[in-house]
């Protein structure tokens, strides 16, 4: 895709953010329908709803581009290029009347020598405070038009460190410990419940890293992309479940220091 290309799909990102956007502000304090729940995890039908939407949007620019999303995949995932969505992250908020959750919405395409999904255009956007995070691979991250940047703080005690707990039994497990033993080396932690804010948070250079033991695609995708262009450093890598990575979202002095805690 050229840069025109590209522009064009955060432009149509952007306008599918702001509609699935209108619909989360006006049902926070409506009583929501749940399709399911877990222990730690709950489906709306306004999750399905709101995806349904975000494709309609996409589909009538990029007929031909696939769906990767939460609620559900469309087209030839095989295809060259696709849309990763999350349609409401941070659900367990919402469900709960809490405004901290958002849209994120990621374009991919295949890289030609690898085969690998690389994300070329990411779109964030906080209906509840609104706060819109685009980025296009190669130029600088933005918040509601203005150029961020991630932080320059180096020292754990001096760092706000957010913390994901997967919704899994095992993942939550084992995430205990090191929480136990990070909350005594940095300034704060903060669990704040949607994975793609976390993201934003460290390009905006709020908080200073994001940890997660099991994550998603859809999460992270369009917030690792606005993490890169802002600074930042998305170290990933895949655990076993498909589209499922364990991470550490930084600003680019912390990985290492986070990881030996362990």
């Amino acid at each position: 895709m050229t840069l025109a290309e590209h522009k064009k799909a955060l432009a149509c990102a952007v306008k599918a953010a702001r509609l699935v956007g209108r619909l989360m502000r006006q049902n926070l304090h409506i009583d929501k329908k749940v399709n399911s729940a877990t222990a730690h995890d709950i489906k709306l039908e306004l999750d399905v709803r709101s995806q349904k939407l975000i494709e309609k949007t996409l589909l009538q620019s990029f007929p031909k581009v696939a769906v990767l999303g939460e609620e559900g995949v469309s087209g030839d995932q095989s295809a060259d290029s696709r849309w990763v969505v999350d349609p409401i992250d941070g659900t367990v908020n919402f469900s709960y009347e809490i405004p901290h959750a958002c849209v994120s919405i990621a374009l991919q395409t295949k890289d030609k020598t690898s085969g690998e999904y690389v994300t070329v255009v990411g779109v964030v956007y906080d209906p509840f405070c609104d706060e819109l995070w685009t980025a296009i691979r190669g130029q600088p991250s933005k918040l509601n038009g203005k150029v961020i940047h991630v932080s320059d703080r180096k020292a754990l005690k001096d760092c706000i460190v957010s913390i994901g707990f997967a919704k899994s039994r095992s993942n939550l497990e084992r995430t205990l410990p090191y929480f136990n033993v990070l909350v005594r080396r940095v300034r704060k932690i903060r669990l704040m419940g949607a994975a793609a804010l976390a993201m934003t948070y460290v390009a905006s250079g709020r908080f200073d890293a994001y940890f997660e033991q099991g994550i998603k695609l859809w999460d992270i995708a369009a917030g690792g992309l606005i993490l890169e262009c802002a600074g930042g450093e998305f170290w990933n890598e895949p655990v076993d479940s498909q589209h499922t990575y364990r991470l550490v979202a930084n600003n680019g002095y912390l990985r290492k220091k986070l990881q030996s805690l362990k």
